[in-house]
């Protein structure tokens, strides 16, 4: 099941008392549909997400931390001005529908009392967020200004009325009484009375379904809605290998069981951890990765043309031949001539037909093919440098491209301070200062033996991972030809356990991460090298060993200790 109506009403009954009467303290927007809230509530500060996502709209309780923008976008300030210190009197759910309101009261700058809404609406691409004043009923802002063109149904504008969204009637199962089941129940089968009920989605109607098929009674009724008065969390994959979530144990469902767990909102929080970090990071770098796509294609382009003209290069001896048979056979070629058919005598005098420039007399066209021969032949050596600097090029634009792909979204700002130094993004006003790197913010692993790995994730990272902080007699990891992260573990005379641990999280944080055998070259940090004015992250190495490592996520994790 996903954010229904049922699914917010049981999330709500968790959440609710640790909010209600908490002081609102802190609002801040880290991406575009996201809005952070924190609480403060028996001096503990709550942060409750609340995701306007398209995709997956939700909210929880978020315990991960989540950078807080140097600017603040305009709808934020809004929420601010009018929120920032109000009091949360009451949380609302309209009917069973995927709408929350939060009831707020504050003062304005005369002190007189403010009664605010902010209405919360979990509908998919319709998804908002909307703050509204209870007195006059009109929207101050809202998260998605709508075009009336876009919306006939209703204004979503500031200063407009504020309207519920066309809402579908049904049975509300939690005050359905018995009488009512009856009644019910005489004139529908099974298949239809699910039907009308609201609040559930497709999932819980067959599991429902399912339940009066078995016994159709009040009795099985209840013992189905019972559950989510007091839910758990239920992770179960479907037959396509898709995770969906649970109140309850689905027994007419034909899913597997992944994890179960007591507390909601800490399951939430780890079900949506991959799709959220996922869709923060490509918010966050939708800039870079058009750099990215633009730089490799035009690289692409130029590594084609190269090619051919080494290629043109290569079969330059057929210019040679054509002006040395032009000076052999010189008196044999006529004035004004566009062509000529002279006997090669590389090819047992086979007739060979060379095009000529009418304009020039013979010998100039001789000495123009020897030109161009002379041109094609020393062009080789720099074609074949231009080949290799494109494709290093290329390479580097692909290391930049996994370490989006491994990246939180934190990490995404020191990609783009790179590229900003690479002289491939512009700088942008208000640029931020790039964060110091320190242990303390690269990821860091412990290994079954208790020895210390450390991993960078961009390139920055990586040249401050290998030759600043690894001691030189420290084993440094990377997969081998292909991009990945310099991992580092922090000892001279590791064990093979140790080597292979190492080289499984040197895999993970790398372009082979998916893979079943990844090949990953280690060596002590003293004998790698970086060229004087090579781009960021680039080594060069000898000597090394190579093993096959197995990246598989779960146990890659397990290790992290921070």
């Amino acid at each position: 099941m996903a954010f229904n109506g049922l699914f917010i009403h049981s999330l709500l009954g968790a959440i609710s008392p640790t909010l209600l009467h908490g002081k609102l303290s802190k609002i801040y927007q880290p991406f575009d549909h996201d809005l952070i809230f924190v609480f403060r509530q028996q001096r503990k500060n709550y942060k409750l997400l609340l995701s306007a996502n398209s995709q997956n709209p939700r909210f929880y309780f978020q315990t991960e931390e989540i950078p807080n923008p140097e600017k603040a976008p305009a709808f934020v300030m809004v929420l601010r001005k009018y929120l920032a210190g109000s009091i949360l009197q009451k949380i609302e759910q309209v009917g069973l529908d995927r709408i929350v309101n939060f009831y707020f009261s504050n003062r304005n700058e005369l002190g007189d009392e403010v009664n605010l809404m902010l209405s919360f609406e979990l509908m998919g691409r319709h998804s908002n967020v909307l703050l509204v004043d209870q007195t006059t009923g009109k929207i101050i802002d809202l998260l998605k200004r709508i075009n009336p063109d876009e919306n006939r149904a209703r204004l979503l504008l500031p200063h407009a009325k504020y309207e519920l969204p066309p809402l579908k009637p049904g049975l509300n199962p939690l005050t359905t009484t018995a009488d009512e089941f009856k009644q019910l129940s005489s004139s529908n089968d099974p298949t239809d009375l699910v039907q009308q009920v609201t609040g559930l989605d497709r999932d819980d109607r067959d599991e429902l379904l399912g339940y009066l098929t078995d016994d159709y009674s009040f009795t099985s009724w209840q013992t189905f809605f019972n559950q989510l008065q007091h839910p758990k969390a239920y992770v179960l994959q479907n037959q396509r290998h898709r995770d969906r979530i649970f109140l309850y144990l689905p027994y007419h469902l034909d899913l597997t069981l992944i994890s179960k767990a007591d507390d909601l909102n800490v399951a939430l929080e780890n079900f949506y951890h991959d799709q959220a970090t996922r869709d923060w990071v490509r918010q966050k770098s939708g800039r870079i990765r058009t750099v990215i796509k633009n730089e490799q294609k035009k690289l692409r382009k130029k590594i084609a043309k190269l090619e051919q003209q080494l290629d043109a290069a290569q079969n330059a001896d057929s210019l040679r031949i054509k002006g040395e048979l032009l000076n052999t056979y010189l008196r044999q070629v006529p004035a004004g001539a566009a062509s000529v058919k002279l006997p090669n005598y590389y090819d047992n005098n086979q007739p060979l037909t060379i095009e000529l420039d009418p304009s020039l007399r013979p010998e100039r066209n001789a000495q123009k093919y020897f030109t161009r021969y002379q041109k094609l032949r020393d062009s080789v050596k720099h074609v074949n440098e231009q080949i290799k600097l494109a494709q290093a090029d290329l390479a580097y634009f692909e290391t930049i491209q996994t370490e989006i792909d491994i990246a939180d979204p934190q990490d995404i700002d020191a990609i783009n301070d790179e590229l900003i130094n690479q002289g491939y993004l512009h700088v942008q006003k208000q640029q931020h200062r790039r964060k110091k790197i320190t242990s303390r913010i690269l990821p860091q692993f412990k290994l079954s033996s208790g020895k210390t790995v450390l991993v960078g994730k961009n390139n920055y990272e990586n040249d401050w991972l290998t030759f600043k902080k690894a001691n030189k007699n420290d084993y440094w990891f990377h997969v081998k030809n292909m991009p990945g992260s310099h991992t580092i573990l922090q000892d001279s005379e590791p064990t093979e356990a140790d080597i292979q641990e190492a080289a499984e999280i040197a895999a993970y944080f790398s372009k082979g991460k998916h893979s079943s055998h990844v090949p990953v070259d280690y060596i002590q940090v003293k004998r790698i090298k970086k060229p004087h004015g090579s781009k960021p992250g680039f080594v060069t190495y000898r000597g090394q060993h190579s093993i096959e490592a197995t990246p598989i996520e779960s146990e890659v994790l397990a290790k992290k200790i921070n």
